[in-house]
């Protein structure tokens, strides 16, 4: 999982989701977390000892990858994880501002960029809170599956 990207970035606040409305997520029963998440912004995980943090193997993106290619899923708002995750055809979950980045379109869950990813995205902008429950529901079923 990756909950925020780089500060800085232009559009960093639209498209990174504070950890404590990305923690909902965590509380889903029979999954467990791995973060990617790098960088000042993983010091979040303290308040989560239940979720294992990679970020102090990540080296670089060959390390990332290495990792990816392991996980059932990956579940990230639009950062390069994302893009290293799709890239490598595994299962994942872009979390999307209203307005997202012009390669994700709009009005729909696919992309032809991807073909393992479903986006997941901000029907009222601002509002991660109904991303998040969507993505816990869909998580709770996968995880019943």
């Amino acid at each position: 999982m990756v909950w925020a990207g780089a500060r800085g970035t232009t559009n960093d606040h639209e498209r990174t989701i504070p950890f404590a409305r990305f923690a909902p997520l965590l509380d889903c029963p029979g999954v467990t977390f791995y973060s990617l998440q790098c960088g000042e912004r993983a010091v979040d995980l303290q308040a989560r000892p239940d979720v294992i943090d990679l970020s102090p193997q990540l080296g670089d993106f060959a390390d990332t990858a290495a990792f990816v290619s392991q996980l059932d899923l990956v579940i990230s708002v639009d950062t390069s994880v994302a893009h290293l995750a799709g890239a490598l055809a595994r299962d994942l979950w872009l979390l999307l501002p209203y307005a997202p980045d012009f390669r994700w379109m709009l009005d729909r869950e696919d992309t032809p960029w991807y073909p393992t990813a479903r986006l997941i995205r901000q029907t009222r902008r601002g509002d991660w809170g109904e991303v998040i429950a969507r993505a816990r529901q869909r998580l709770e079923e996968r995880a019943r599956r």
